[in-house]
C-alpha cells in the first residue's frame, strides 16, 4: 500500500447551458490550469464533504449535485515548502447551476467552457483524464 503525506478531494464541475456541458477550470497563481480541490480537515464528515467545502470556499457554488458512479483517484509527487510531497487526491463529479464564481485568493481566474476548450486549457495529464473521464460518463 502506498504511503501518502497528503490527502485532498475535488470536483470536476459542469453546468449545462444552450444544451452544452461548461466545465470549471480555475487559474492558479503558479499559472497552472486545474480544477477546484482541498485538502481533508479533521471537520469534514466525508471525502464529499471536504469536496463541496473546497468547491463552496474556491469559488463560492453551495449548490451542487453529485453525479453518481464518478470517483477517481489520482496521485501525485510535487515540491511543497522544499519538501517532496507524496499527494492522493479523489475527485468527483457534480452539476452546478450556479453561473457567477467568486474565485478566493488561491486563484487569479476562472473560465466555463466547453470540453475540447477545458480540454486544451488544464494543464496536467491527470487532469485530462479526469475530464475525459466525466465526458463519458455524461
Amino acid at each position: 500500500m502506498q504511503k501518502f503525506d497528503e490527502k485532498s478531494c475535488g470536483l470536476v464541475v459542469f453546468r449545462k447551458e444552450n444544451n452544452e456541458n461548461l466545465f470549471l477550470v480555475l487559474k492558479y497563481p503558479g499559472g497552472h490550469f486545474d480544477f477546484p480541490k482541498g485538502h481533508v480537515e479533521k471537520e469534514d464528515s466525508s471525502e464529499r464533504a471536504t469536496a463541496l467545502r473546497e468547491l463552496e470556499e474556491e469559488t463560492g457554488i453551495k449548490n451542487l449535485k453529485f453525479i453518481e458512479g464518478y470517483k477517481e483517484e489520482i496521485s501525485y509527487i510535487y515540491n511543497r515548502k522544499n519538501k517532496l510531497s507524496n499527494k492522493h487526491v479523489i475527485f468527483f463529479l457534480g452539476e452546478t447551476e450556479e453561473k457567477n464564481v467568486t474565485i478566493s485568493h488561491e486563484h487569479t481566474d476562472y473560465y466555463w467552457l466547453p470540453y475540447d476548450e477545458a480540454l486544451a486549457k488544464l494543464t496536467f495529464d491527470n487532469a485530462k483524464s479526469l475530464l475525459k473521464k466525466a465526458k463519458s460518463l455524461l
